[in-house]
């Protein structure tokens, strides 16, 4: 079902009242209308298509999915899209949630691809701001903008926690590196992901706050501008995490090189101080007559060389550090 709101001078005065009332309502100048839909086909925007001057390329854009985060202005209203994002922190695997949304002078119609975003949240930050609803349009278009970059500020902060927890693993003694790198290369796809919402939406904030837009006013503006400054944390965090996650995939390389190279050490040793006693004992086994043959003191000097030989070559690995 379609959700309404009616705003009259700044002030709510109903809610979910029908459709067709939208025209009624917009007759008043002083009057602000919220419509929000779910999953609408052509013929829904066609009850309100004409009332509201939508054009067809944004209605267009409205019902096809994975649009690109964007500002488009056409002459009578302007079209946003943007992504709230959910991080399924067990997994790493991030969620983008698509909304559209046409912005006129008196109306802001709300288009959700599917239930799954939380327009109550939008609606609760309106709420939670009604002394801004002088501001018209430009006050319901701040809610969902703000609602839209707080799920990327906190999709990017629950990922610098998962990232820190990968660098504690990189340095254990046990660690299953084939775990390790499904996880890293799990965080490394869904900051990709966030990276290809986030980044824009510096542009589309930007492009709100200009005076041409007809959006924001003296008393919005204070609001737009910290909406844009968490775009741009969330911007520099994400570009600095994906950084980050390239350099524990490296030091992980770097560090089952250095063990791999340690365990060669050790092996070539022992193999080197194994190989004396072989050689000894391989030379005292010949059956020839040799100084010691079939004499009591030639086992005693083969285990004296034995002893000695292996001796040497265990202080000469031990003080290299191979051992």
């Amino acid at each position: 079902m379609a959700r309404t709101r009616l705003y009259r001078t700044g002030v709510l005065e109903a809610e979910d009242f029908p459709v067709a009332d939208i025209s009624d309502h917009l007759a008043d100048p002083t009057a602000v209308v919220w419509l929000d839909m779910v999953a609408p086909t052509e013929d829904d925007f066609a009850a309100i298509g004409e009332e509201l001057g939508l054009h067809r390329l944004a209605v267009e854009d409205a019902l096809h999915a994975q649009q690109r985060p964007k500002v488009d202005r056409y002459d009578t209203h302007g079209f946003l899209n943007a992504y709230a994002v959910h991080l399924d922190t067990p997994s790493g695997e991030l969620q983008t949630i698509e909304v559209s949304a046409f912005i006129t002078e008196q109306a802001f119609v709300t288009v959700r691809k599917s239930d799954d975003f939380d327009i109550d949240a939008v609606v609760q930050r309106w709420d939670d701001a009604e002394d801004l609803a002088g501001s018209g349009v430009g006050y319901l278009v701040h809610g969902l903008l703000d609602y839209v970059v707080d799920s990327h500020f906190d999709a990017v902060q629950s990922l610098d926690e998962q990232i820190e927890a990968l660098e504690d693993v990189v340095f254990a003694d046990r660690v299953s590196h084939t775990d390790l790198q499904r996880r890293s290369l799990r965080l490394r796809k869904s900051l990709v992901t966030l990276r290809r919402v986030v980044l824009p939406m510096r542009e589309v904030v930007n492009t709100l706050m200009r005076p041409d837009h007809h959006v924001t006013d003296d008393a919005l503006m204070p609001y737009y501008q910290d909406v844009y400054d968490h775009v741009l944390r969330a911007s520099e965090w994400t570009e600095s995490l994906r950084d980050l996650v390239a350099t524990i995939r490296d030091t992980q390389l770097n560090i089952q090189g250095n063990r791999l190279n340690t365990i060669m050490k050790q092996v070539t040793s022992w193999a080197a101080i194994i190989a004396v006693p072989t050689a000894v004992t391989g030379f005292y086994g010949q059956n020839i007559p040799y100084p010691g043959f079939q004499q009591p003191w030639g086992f005693r000097t083969s285990t004296i060389a034995i002893l000695a030989l292996s001796g040497a070559l265990y202080t000469v690995f031990k003080r290299r550090g191979w051992l």
